[in-house]
């Protein structure tokens, strides 16, 4: 029995959650084709991978990306797929590019997911081909894939598409009729193609780019209870997924939006909101999150909480930051972003810092930011005596100047020579064990391809690992690593119905070993890479080559040792994968151009 791949002695993890052990694997036209605790016939075999005291695990799920415009330009997707992530869910937010034009889509991403404008008009308007969600299947397939794309359908691209983006983001507008009609074809065609489910948005500060409707919501935030319910209605009927973003300043729609998954008089609709965090600026919220999600699956429901289980720390060149959006200062500035000159002598007013410095003191309501900016690392600067410090110390230093007024002064002194960082959310080790174990909550909110200035969050999985595997060695458990391979892995892609997340016998070999003594601090570095079809934008990254020593996507080697292989960005390795359906491996002839 001759296998394309061997590898030797790992410890072998199916993404059931059942007990692992050590194993030889056999790889054969993409799936795995034998598991066995005796030796391999290695006979003209062409690749043998030792894993002595490495882990061979399922590649990671990622249920919250943006890639939707890298993958057109850059569809090896390799940040994710270096750090063992195999499969990719694009659409999420409201947001994808099935139907809206290359004008509307760098209005929908250039600034709610801080990906440059012009790069997202130019990606559109050359790459798109398609007109339906099968022919954008067959796009991202003709592509030399990395890792599997599995897909939302967004209610901002539907909406937009369909009433226009200025009509479909004004609150006196309803769709017509006719309109209302479309948006229910555009799912259902979607559904029946094998998109996962629908994205909405309901949160407020998700900010529109462009000129036309600059500064206004996403379409989706529009929409009213009528409309939502006839959509709902069809992802209820298909048992699909309701991905949606409630608006966390107002309890009600959140309390709406959890109880929507309820079905004592009707199919339950499986949903997913945005998102399970331990919040500094609401630190008693978390506690009703686990609890709140369990009741309801008690009651019948099928809801699950998105949550990043890692601190949430956040980078900003000046002002140029989303948590800005939630405040209307804030949102003031990030409108003007492209006007610099207009917005330093805004930032200069002594009317719009005392604005700014109520909107900072005020400390009611829900928020993401905690608005202490003597919680937040000066990191980079071109006045060197600043780095290190918070804006407080600063203005503390320069006579005992408000810590608005410190940081307006550098942003106006600097611009985006200005680099600073906080963390916003999940900074308690221990609240993120409790999130860890709840069932309701889901481990994967990367934003992946988005806010490449601000954030890094593609390597959160093997994050993840490194906490289970260190409170393991310290001999504080809170979790079993079967546990928490098979919450990254099994668990979700069950549960959004994909043929993805597990290492049996008959499945794609989609794989990576990890070794668990390199699960240390260098999953935690700084660095930035330059993107090519971002026209060389510098965005953050992660790089542990140690920790992962291969990585496979339908039984094919995509990275060793850090390092891309020859297949990466030459030839598809990576599948679309429907929902509710099984999905062979790509023969190795199913190469770009072949």
């Amino acid at each position: 029995m001759n296998f394309d791949t061997v590898i030797r002695n790992g410890r072998w993890f199916d993404g059931s959650g059942a007990p692992s052990a050590i194993r030889n694997i056999g790889i054969r036209n993409g799936h795995v084709a034998a598991i066995s605790a005796q030796p391999l016939d290695e006979s003209g075999c062409p690749e043998v991978i030792d894993a002595d005291d490495k882990w061979v695990l399922p590649g990671l799920v990622d249920i919250h990306t943006h890639y939707d415009i890298e993958v057109l330009g850059a569809p090896s997707l390799s940040e994710s797929l270096r750090h063992g992530v195999t499969t990719v869910l694009v659409g999420s937010c409201s947001l994808s590019t099935v139907h809206v034009d290359g004008d509307d889509a760098g209005d929908l991403f250039g600034r709610v997911e801080a990906i440059p404008r012009d790069n997202v008009i130019d990606a559109i308007d050359r790459h798109k081909t398609w007109s339906t969600c099968e022919q954008y299947i067959a796009a991202l397939e003709a592509r030399p894939l990395g890792p599997n794309i599995a897909a939302f359908i967004g209610h901002s691209d539907m909406r937009a598409a369909t009433m226009g983006l200025d009509r479909s983001t004004r609150k006196e507008v309803r769709p017509t009729t006719a309109e209302q009609a479309r948006m229910e074809q555009m799912l259902t065609e979607a559904l029946d193609a094998g998109f996962v489910g629908m994205s909405s948005q309901q949160l407020l500060f998700d900010k529109l780019d462009g000129e036309i409707c600059r500064s206004r919501t996403l379409p989706s935030t529009y929409a009213k209870p009528r409309e939502l319910r006839r959509l709902k209605s069809i992802l209820r009927r298909s048992e699909r997924v309701l991905q949606a973003g409630p608006d966390i300043q107002n309890p009600l729609d959140v309390a709406s939006q959890v109880a929507q998954s309820l079905g004592i008089f009707r199919k339950r609709l499986k949903t997913s909101l945005l998102a399970a965090a331990d919040v500094k600026a609401n630190p008693l919220l978390i506690a009703t999150m686990g609890p709140g999600a369990r009741l309801v699956n008690m009651l019948g429901g099928d809801f699950r909480w998105q949550h990043l289980p890692v601190p949430f720390e956040v980078y900003a060149d000046g002002i140029d930051l989303v948590i800005f959006e939630e405040f209307g200062s804030g949102a003031a500035a990030m409108h003007l972003k492209e006007q610099v000159a207009q917005r330093n002598d805004m930032l200069r007013d002594e009317e719009y810092r005392r604005w700014f410095r109520k909107d900072y003191d005020n400390t009611f309501g829900l928020r993401v930011w905690h608005r202490d900016f003597f919680d937040a690392e000066i990191v980079e600067c071109p006045d060197v005596s600043v780095i290190g410090q918070s804006f407080g110390q600063v203005g503390i230093d320069r006579g005992g100047l408000h810590p608005v007024d410190a940081f307006l002064d550098l942003v106006v002194e600097h611009g985006t020579a200005l680099r600073w960082r906080t963390t916003v959310s999940n900074h308690r080790p221990e609240v993120l064990k409790k999130m860890a174990r709840q069932p309701g909550i889901q481990m994967g909110f990367s934003d992946a391809g988005a806010h490449l200035r601000n954030m890094a969050f593609y390597n959160f999985g093997l994050r993840l690992l490194r906490h289970v595997h260190d409170a393991q060695k310290a001999g504080t458990p809170f979790m079993t690593t079967e546990e928490a391979v098979h919450r990254l892995t099994g668990e979700l892609a069950d549960w959004y119905q994909i043929d993805a997340g597990h290492l049996r016998i008959g499945d794609r070999a989609d794989l990576l070993i990890v070794d668990p003594q390199r699960l240390d601090a260098s999953l935690d570095s700084y660095h930035e890479e330059k993107v090519d079809q971002y026209g060389g934008l510098s965005r953050m990254v992660n790089r542990n080559a140690d920790t992962v020593s291969a990585v496979f996507v339908a039984g094919r080697a995509v990275f060793v040792d850090g390092q891309p292989t020859e297949v990466v960005g030459t030839q598809r390795t990576g599948s679309f994968l429907r929902a509710k359906t099984t999905t062979p491996a790509p023969s190795r002839r199913a190469t770009l151009g072949v």
